[in-house]
């Protein structure tokens, strides 16, 4: 059997990073609480695992833990982080633009692979690739693209019946929901009408209008799914 893929610093950062600047901007006041437990549920690791590795990239100056339990990048945690998050998106358009995945398995694949090229040969990668924008999920390659875009975005769950957005982002998080949302043609650049919205029943009604469907081709979707989809209103 091969071996469990052992997480390094970088695979913390990058955990940290999506716990703490969750639709691309650095606001721990709203987001989801980045504890070494939710650390360790991203990365599946044991939280005493967690708690090791967080005492040293507390050494090494990398993150601030607080007294109420919340993790903290430091500046230089920051921007180690936004290295590692650049390359692991040029990794992922690697694996679609030349070895052909499904963008719904890309997120998986890259950890396969993270580890395998220097520095060097991600930004040759991303030169020979064209110098994509974004990677597979629509996620911009430059964090600070990322974060200044931000503001323009919401999630589909938040939108309201009769409102049209454009699909810009899909998160990352679950591969069995990544497969469904595309096979259902929830995908970057996906034009939606939101036909109707069902609270009580936490599901929605759209209309696809891009992506290849068929005109008028409506959809229902839960409110879980459209929470990881990152839209634009139209």
């Amino acid at each position: 059997m091969p071996r469990p893929r052992t997480h390094t610093v970088e695979d913390y950062l990058e955990a940290i990073y999506e716990l703490v600047f969750p639709v691309g901007a650095y606001r721990p006041a709203d987001a989801a609480s980045p504890i070494a437990a939710r650390v360790a549920d991203s990365l599946g690791v044991s939280r005493a695992a967690v708690g090791e590795t967080l005492r040293r990239m507390e050494d090494d100056g990398l993150v601030e833990r607080m007294p109420n339990r919340w993790i903290q990048l430091t500046p230089r945690g920051i921007e180690r982080a936004e290295h590692v998050v650049r390359r692991r998106r040029i990794l992922e358009r690697f694996l679609t633009d030349f070895l052909q995945y499904e963008p719904a398995s890309v997120p998986a694949a890259a950890d396969a692979i993270a580890d395998a090229f220097t520095d060097e040969m991600v930004e040759r990668m991303h030169e020979r690739l064209g110098s994509p924008e974004r990677d597979p999920l629509g996620w911009p390659v430059t964090p600070s693209v990322e974060q200044a875009e931000n503001d323009q975005l919401l999630t589909l769950a938040q939108m309201a019946a009769g409102e049209r957005c454009e699909i810009v982002r899909v998160a990352k998080h679950d591969s069995e929901l990544l497969g469904w949302l595309y096979d259902e043609g929830f995908t970057p650049g996906a034009q939606l009408q939101v036909e109707d919205v069902q609270r009580a029943a936490g599901q929605l009604r759209v209309r696809m209008d891009a992506n290849g469907a068929p005109p008028g081709d409506e959809r229902v979707i839960g409110e879980r799914a459209a929470r990881s989809l990152f839209v634009r209103r139209a």
